[in-house]
């Protein structure tokens, strides 16, 4: 697990790193930038990891097929992930720009839509390389050939920092773009990083002649309508997740844009602790996958519960990193004296929930590798939307807590949701086979 897992986990760790650093490049513009390029990221990930979600069920059907020792079963999935690629990037791109033309009815800070507006535009193409870096990432991690992932994220980090620091500040002779460089930079690292998948695909079927070359190449409809009925509820789960925060981050861009500010920062600073049950996510659904296409039930219960302690210790220590560290990570972003005064006390309430959003993150995976999607799907939608958000927004605007009571909101949801895909994973394990 932990050798499948690590470079996994690296690989989540270099895609919150973009949020991060594209959050620094901006910071001295101030907070107003801050917020802005936090919120058209959630914004534009929540359509994103809809599309991203539909690709999920590659993890399923790859990892079995790959534990059954059917390689032609895993190139056919492949190519047919890449045809639903080419299928929902064109709708989800006309999503986004229609979400840009109705921001100005959300009841945005006057300066954070400013920046938010000419952001999120350039960011919008950027769905159709993300979706075919998914693909081809599903792809490889599924037969265990992860290095190509976390080396494409990596040095696409770089491409990142520097792109955005000559485009938002004009070097090199270029004209200063401000914050819609940090976006145009986002765009390139993500073509970038879905060139790099696709080279390494092509180079291991040089190397190895595994029969690639020879798949067919048709569309097959049976084919996509059994990844769409694995990936749709996934989809939806993760949709209906990141959906929550980028409505809390959008009702929060009522608020002061210090209070968006230190949301965004704290916001970023969470998921970067949130890759690591990430990757274990995703390590978890293709070793219970792998060991479900071997009909190893013991290997099955190993591989899910393993993901689970290795998960709750690395959240744990994340955890009291934030409890303990809360002012410094939050000034590492911004001097701003209402974001520190505001940013610590969320990262507070994020470390007091952090291994509940490591169990729940990481029994999606393990119940993704049994086929099991729906169950995380209905449980996100009750506990996300029904529980959290309402919940929060009272505590939020109603009882005058601030940004704190939309984060305790969230966090309350986030330890139902937990507590629930615990349980259903033991309920399945024990009763498989």
């Amino acid at each position: 697990m932990i050798t499948l897992a690590v470079p996994v986990i690296l690989a989540e760790v270099g895609w919150t790193t973009m949020g991060l650093v594209d959050t620094l490049l901006v910071g001295p513009i101030g907070p107003a930038a801050i917020g802005a390029v936090g919120f058209s990221s959630i914004v534009f990930l929540a359509v994103a990891i809809f599309g991203m979600g539909l690709l999920l069920g590659l993890d399923t059907v790859i990892s079995q097929a790959y534990g059954a020792g059917q390689l032609e079963r895993c190139h056919h999935w492949l190519g047919q992930g890449t045809y639903l690629s080419l299928l929902i990037a064109a709708p989800l791109t006309l999503t986004l720009y229609v979400l840009v033309a109705t921001l100005p009815g959300w009841g945005l800070n006057e300066s954070v839509l400013t920046i938010a507006v000419p952001y999120l535009k350039v960011l919008a193409p950027s769905v159709i390389p993300l979706l075919f870096y998914a693909t081809f990432r599903r792809y490889l991690q599924a037969i265990n050939c992860v290095r190509p992932i976390t080396f494409a994220l990596l040095t696409a980090n770089l491409i990142n920092a520097v792109v955005g620091w000559i485009l938002i500040y004009g070097k090199l002779g270029l004209p200063a773009l401000g914050a819609t460089g940090s976006a145009w930079a986002t765009l390139v690292s993500r073509v970038y990083m879905a060139a790099v998948l696709l080279l390494a695909i092509v180079l291991r079927e040089g190397r190895d002649a595994t029969g690639l070359r020879h798949a067919a190449r048709h569309i097959n409809w049976r084919s996509i309508s059994h990844l769409l009925k694995l990936g749709v509820p996934a989809s939806l789960q993760g949709a209906l997740e990141v959906g929550v925060f980028a409505a809390a981050s959008a009702l929060v861009g009522r608020l002061s844009s210090a209070s968006l500010a230190a949301h965004q920062i704290a916001l970023n600073l969470w998921g970067f602790a949130y890759m690591m049950p990430l990757g274990l996510n995703a390590a978890g659904a293709v070793r219970v996958g792998q060991a479900v296409g071997r009909g190893d039930r013991e290997g099955i219960w190993r591989a899910g519960w393993t993901a689970l302690a290795l998960g709750a210790g690395l959240t744990t220590a994340a955890a009291i990193v934030f409890l303990l560290g809360g002012h410094f990570l939050i000034g590492a972003f911004s001097r701003d004296p209402a974001v520190l005064a505001i940013g610590p006390s969320l990262l507070g309430i994020a470390g007091l929930c952090l291994v509940f959003d490591g169990t729940q993150t990481i029994g999606t995976g393990i119940l993704r590798g049994l086929g099991e999607t729906r169950i995380p799907m209905i449980t996100a939608l009750v506990c996300y939307w029904v529980i959290a958000l309402p919940l929060g927004y009272a505590a939020c605007f109603r009882w005058g807590w601030g940004v704190q009571g939309m984060w305790a909101g969230l966090a309350a949801g986030l330890v139902i949701v937990g507590a629930v895909l615990l349980g259903t994973w033991h309920r399945r394990v024990t009763r498989f086979g």
